[in-house]
């Protein structure tokens, strides 16, 4: 890791919101606001965090100030405002030796036929380039591509793949990738030690899985859609049959019953029905947040319907092969959450929002909730730049304050519906703005420089 501690940053002079765990309080604070739909959030090995967002760009985000540049786009299947584009990510384990970042997307066209892609590409210290190509041929559609990505301890990428949309057909075929669970070497061949040495299929009966993470004594946790009832959370293991589309959730009917013992199906240690959407998971064992130690988070959007939306808190065994119980929190943003990660060194969490409605409607946040009685350490960035607002709520007026690198430049406010509602060219430092000229409501205010964009949020009362 490149600091010491990286700390909270602080957006505003006022008290900002927080949320009791127990006997811990975290502190709310919005770290990014306005960027289009993150899928994947990750706390890289340079102490930033990486985020894909699903138009076609990663972007890279300094966790102290929320400023962020982005470092690669590309062009993806569809527009991102639907199911396929930029998803899953993951970085090389010798980072320093070989940064390298994966990537899953989907290219070519929605309705025609398209193609996901598992592609490595350089870390120049600015931006990605040189991309390799290691996997492609798995067929993408409009729904069900999976797509998340981890490394394993023993150094290979999982991937998951979703059916598509067939009905399931898929993944029950081991001639093909879909609806599967991937193992592949960092060099995209197939390991020798695969089920099949000359398949990268791992297990299969995959829905749509789109969760990954490493937990206790090298488990590894999947969370999977499910179809109207039986969302999964899953322990994936080898050459193991998860049972879609014969069987959804446990074995608890007549058929089902038969079939998972004939076909050696690996029943999932919790499902939720009606489907509540689960997605990105993280195993959570620090300090800081002693209530949600040796626990899975999980994201969940809450369904085509919302009413669901949450982090739930999966608390594991001892031996982390059983959920004991669950806990839910942030249901009342009322906002889907798409995917969170870890700070390692405050444990703060942060949360991926991809809006209140189904595929991912604005405006799209990442926040910060941290315990900041842990104890932090500021780690001071040349490129950092940033913006205040004070006083937040604004009841008359208040005053933004830009970083001397944004003279010059645009700015812009945006409503929570997604409106702009002023732009400007920045020729001070300083911003007044008056609760008469804008209704009462959410904003956001955003701007760019060279050295990156940065965005806060306010209240008008």
């Amino acid at each position: 890791m490149a600091g010491a501690f990286l700390a909270t940053f602080s957006c505003t002079t006022t008290a900002q919101p927080t949320w009791d765990v127990g006997n811990t309080t975290l502190t709310e604070y919005d770290l990014v606001t306005g960027v289009s739909l993150p899928w994947e959030i990750l706390w890289g090995p340079d102490d930033y965090i990486w985020a894909t967002l699903r138009t076609g760009s990663v972007i890279r985000i300094d966790p102290a100030t929320g400023n962020y540049t982005t470092v690669l786009t590309l062009t993806v299947m569809g527009d991102g405002s639907s199911e396929p584009g930029l998803l899953g990510m993951t970085m090389h384990p010798d980072w320093e030796n070989t940064p390298q970042v994966f990537l899953a997307y989907t290219e070519g066209s929605v309705w025609n036929g398209g193609t996901e892609r598992l592609s490595a590409f350089d870390w120049n210290g600015t931006s990605l380039e040189n991309e390799v190509i290691l996997l492609d041929d798995i067929e993408a559609g409009g729904i069900h591509n999976g797509s998340r990505l981890m490394i394993t301890e023993d150094g290979k990428i999982l991937m998951t793949t979703g059916d598509t949309g067939d009905g399931g057909a898929s993944s029950q075929n081991l001639a093909v990738n879909n609806g599967k669970t991937l193992r592949i070497n960092l060099d995209g061949s197939i390991p020798s030690d695969n089920p099949d040495p000359s398949s990268y299929v791992y297990s299969f009966g995959h829905r749509n899985p789109q969760g990954l993470c490493q937990g206790p004594n090298g488990i590894i946790y999947s969370s999977e859609h499910g179809q109207s009832n039986s969302d999964e959370f899953n322990i994936i293991e080898a050459n193991r049959n998860y049972g879609w589309p014969n069987v959804e959730g446990m074995c608890n009917t007549g058929p089902e019953m038969t079939y998972c013992e004939n076909n050696n199906v690996r029943e999932p240690l919790k499902e939720w029905s009606p489907c509540i959407a689960v997605n990105g998971i993280e195993y959570y064992n620090h300090p800081a947040i002693p209530e949600w130690q040796h626990s899975v988070l999980m994201s969940v959007l809450g369904g085509l319907g919302g009413q669901y939306e949450r982090l739930s808190v999966l608390h594991l065994s001892v031996d982390g092969t059983a959920v004991q119980f669950e806990e839910q929190f942030f249901s009342s943003f009322n906002q889907r959450i798409r995917d969170i990660c870890v700070n390692p060194y405050t444990g703060a969490v942060y949360c991926a929002f991809n809006g209140p409605s189904y595929p991912g409607s604005g405006p799209n946040t990442i926040k910060e909730f941290v315990n900041v009685d842990f104890g932090t350490n500021i780690v001071d960035r040349k490129a950092s730049q940033t913006i205040t607002v004070y006083p937040n709520p604004v009841i008359n007026s208040a005053t933004i304050e830009f970083s001397d690198s944004f003279l010059g430049a645009a700015y812009f406010i945006y409503n929570y519906s997604g409106q702009l509602v002023r732009k400007a060219v920045l020729g001070d430092t300083k911003l007044q703005i008056s609760s008469a000229d804008l209704e009462a409501g959410q904003y956001y205010i955003q701007a760019s420089s060279g050295a990156g964009t940065v965005s806060r949020s306010f209240i008008i009362q």
